[in-house]
């Protein structure tokens, strides 16, 4: 570990320098087109052919001392969100309505400097590290890249990926096995009634106190109908309705999110979106009103594996001290869970919380930023860990 922490400290400057070039220049999802191109030349510049994937995706294959042995997945993700940055910093968005706010700058930045790391040192494992830089995480770009055969020609063996969290302070890292994001299903319920006169309601059929009572009714999905002991959050991000203050409507439009720290599919006995549609349909039998849905399951949660959890906890407790490594998880999403369908996965959160800093605000704000001394603990983590996975493997 003395030999990476060496390794990492010779190389913060440049990765600050990386961290701050990519946040200054954000471009969503498949459009990194600049991102992509500044990817391709540091790799090339490591001695390393990387091949343009996914449209703007990235991936470039690093042998060892031979190629006898796994295939570790080593995966950054590359797109910006539509915010606009209200940070303050030199080093601020140039790109106006657009910002790395959710930390995917210093994933790359983290990511390249583990490639440089790990290439001055592919005399010292057996097998193949294939570094990915994923488009598109925000709308699960992971598995357009895995049915472009992300994970063949060499087959993946496992996978590990980090982000930076503002939820956990600085110098703590967040390990778990098991769940540790959210899936997600985004809904979008259309109740309808019969318009009306607000003087003379009984001769309407009223959707706007349906979908009041829808709001409230289903709630009780969380504490009810499921375990306590899976954590779910239903949450209603728009309501619509209704064009003056005296007329009834014809209809209500309700929208949101189901997210839920476990995994399940449609048909399930614990599935929340199942229940949720039989609620909200008999809600609006009850009130005369009718219902139309359309859902969208954006991701799967996260599920670490349990070997591979292991090597990270192992890792980040020699890094940062036991008493800084957390079992966390999080209601958020993340695509990364689609490699883990496929082979034993892990993701790991790098805390970045500091006051000093001003890097506590939540991801997705306008006024998120890092704590830059938290990147090279991230780049420390993955070099190790990579290295220990093929060290077991041998």
């Amino acid at each position: 570990m003395k030999k990476v922490q060496e390794a990492v400290r010779s190389n913060t400057e440049e990765l600050v320098a990386l961290r701050r070039y990519f946040h200054a220049h954000p471009e969503i999802g498949f459009q990194e087109f600049e991102t992509s191109k500044k990817i391709v030349e540091y790799l090339k510049g490591l001695g390393l052919e990387p091949q343009t994937v996914t449209t703007t995706g990235v991936v470039a294959l690093l042998k060892g001392r031979t190629d006898h042995g796994p295939v570790l997945l080593m995966r950054a993700d590359i797109d910006a969100l539509p915010v606009e940055e209200q940070t303050g910093l030199p080093f601020s968005s140039e790109h106006k309505g657009l910002m790395h706010a959710c930390g995917h700058d210093a994933h790359m930045a983290m990511m390249l400097t583990s490639a440089k790391i790990l290439v001055s040192m592919k005399d010292s494992f057996d097998g193949t590290i294939k570094f990915v830089f994923q488009p598109n995480e925000e709308i699960a770009g992971a598995q357009q890249m895995i049915d472009d055969g992300i994970l063949e020609n060499p087959k993946v063996d496992a996978a590990m990926g980090v982000h930076i969290w503002t939820p956990l302070p600085s110098g703590t890292l967040g390990v778990k096995s098991g769940a540790v994001t959210s899936s997600m299903d985004v809904f979008k319920v259309t109740i309808k009634g019969r318009g009306g006169h607000t003087g003379y309601p009984e001769s309407a059929v009223d959707p706007v106190v349906c979908a009041a009572a829808v709001v409230q009714q289903v709630q009780s999905i969380q504490t009810r109908f499921i375990s306590p002991m899976k954590p779910i959050a239903l949450m209603f991000g728009r309501i619509a309705g209704g064009t003056k203050n005296n007329i009834i409507p014809d209809s209500v439009e309700l929208e949101g999110t189901i997210r839920y720290l476990f995994a399940t599919k449609v048909g399930n006995d614990d599935n929340p979106t199942d229940k949720f549609k039989r609620m909200v349909t008999d809600i609006c039998t009850s009130y005369g009103c009718t219902c139309e849905f359309d859902f969208n399951h954006e991701n799967d949660a996260v599920v670490n594996d349990p070997i591979m959890t292991a090597l990270a906890f192992d890792v980040a407790k020699e890094l940062v001290g036991e008493d800084h490594v957390v079992e966390h998880a999080s209601m958020a999403c993340e695509d990364f869970a689609a490699f883990g369908e496929h082979v034993p996965a892990v993701f790991t959160f790098v805390g970045t919380a500091n006051e000093e800093s001003k890097s506590s605000y939540p991801h997705h704000n306008p006024r998120f930023t890092i704590d830059e001394g938290t990147l090279p603990i991230g780049v420390e983590f993955l070099v190790e860990a990579a290295l220990r996975y093929f060290a077991g493997k041998n």
